[in-house]
């Protein structure tokens, strides 16, 4: 997959590739956050669009509306007036949910990808999405009271959302957009996306054209192993992540932004899944595999003032170090020396966006 994607032309470190394929094999919900233009929807089509057979039917690409106030975007409405009509919406996600629901698609991954996810309050819009993850209840789209089993214009009365049934949502930050609420942040992986100085050096001495067509469909026949794997719900029996994540607990309680039973084992869930599929001559180490856990799962919830977040933060930031470290400042040239370098990154950028402006969040920093 790696290799397919390199061949568009798109640039993109091997182990962000790794980290957004395990997120999706440990939690079918992902977020990916950053800066515009840094490639957050064009790997998620990439991804997508190598792994699908029929890319029209196993795909949908939904920009949302700054005017999302509701589900009918996303699941349409019935019409009030002709009890047996169905108002679909012209996004096409119904279309999707009722075609990832026929039986004989039950080993095919297809894919939802909600372009800039935060242009309306997300609880509004995908509160069934969210409570159905969960759940595992169906989403009820019309209610009689004679037949559950009735029909109406190709759509039924409740559906499901199936395994094999896969959430990208991107998120820009700026003065248009809306912060996601912990219970959003709780039900996915966050991964963020930055651009450093070198990797810049190198898109702008190597420019070059973007074949978005190259990939389609070049790993479709990874796609029933990448369900099945998906499916999976083995856990990592890892001492050291069981040890530092009882740490990062003890200090996130301290703010009230601990973590609960549900995140814990999606965690260890993505550790199992980060350890057993890793194919590449250069696998991610145990260190790393932790740090893209907590910088994914735990962190993204943080935010608040000042006063409320340093303490926490400068305890945060030890933890990423081992032994002489953890009495290095938080700065930018310590960030290498630490064991768990993203989340130290992260913890110094918002440490340092808490200080300059009194108010920090993980989106923000």
């Amino acid at each position: 997959m790696i290799g397919h994607i390199k061949e568009t032309g798109l640039l993109y470190s091997e182990n962000l590739i790794k980290r957004f394929a395990f997120s999706l094999m440990s939690k079918r919900f992902l977020i990916l956050s950053g800066l515009a233009g840094s490639g957050k929807t064009q790997l998620a089509l990439a991804f997508a669009s190598a792994l699908v057979k029929n890319k029209d039917k196993q795909m949908c690409v939904v920009s949302v509306g700054a005017d999302w106030t509701n589900r009918e975007p996303l699941l349409g409405f019935p019409n009030a007036l002709q009890p047996e009509k169905y108002v679909k919406p012209e996004s096409g996600v119904l279309d999707l949910l009722i075609e990832v629901n026929r039986k004989e698609n039950a080993d095919k991954p297809f894919f939802l990808v909600l372009d800039e996810m935060n242009m309306s309050y997300v609880e509004r819009y995908f509160a069934d999405f969210l409570s159905a993850m969960e759940s595992r209840e169906k989403i009820s789209l019309w209610n009689s009271n004679t037949d559950s089993d009735k029909v109406i214009d190709g759509v039924p009365q409740r559906i499901d959302l199936p395994k094999n049934l896969f959430i990208i949502g991107t998120i820009n930050v700026d003065e248009t957009t809306y912060m996601f609420s912990p219970k959003v942040l709780d039900r996915a992986n966050v991964i963020e996306f930055k651009i450093s100085s070198k990797e810049m050096g190198e898109f702008l001495q190597e420019m070059r054209e973007i074949d978005r067509d190259n990939i389609i469909g070049k790993a479709a026949g990874m796609g029933a192993d990448f369900v099945a794997k998906a499916c999976k719900k083995d856990l990592a029996q890892d001492s050291e992540a069981v040890e530092m994540l009882q740490k990062f607990f003890d200090e996130l309680k301290n703010v009230n932004a601990e973590f609960g039973y549900r995140s814990a084992t999606e965690i260890f869930r993505f550790i199992c899944q980060a350890k057993a599929n890793d194919d590449t001559d250069k696998k991610m180490t145990d260190e790393e595999i932790l740090d893209a856990a907590i910088v994914q799962k735990l962190l993204p919830k943080l935010h608040g003032s000042r006063k409320k977040l340093e303490p926490v933060l400068a305890q945060l930031w030890k933890l990423c170090f081992t032994g002489a470290g953890k009495d290095l400042n938080i700065a930018k040239e310590n960030v290498e020396k630490a064991q768990y370098k993203e989340s130290a990154d992260k913890i110094r950028r918002m440490y340092e966006s808490a200080t300059a402006n009194g108010f920090t969040s993980f989106a923000e920093a």
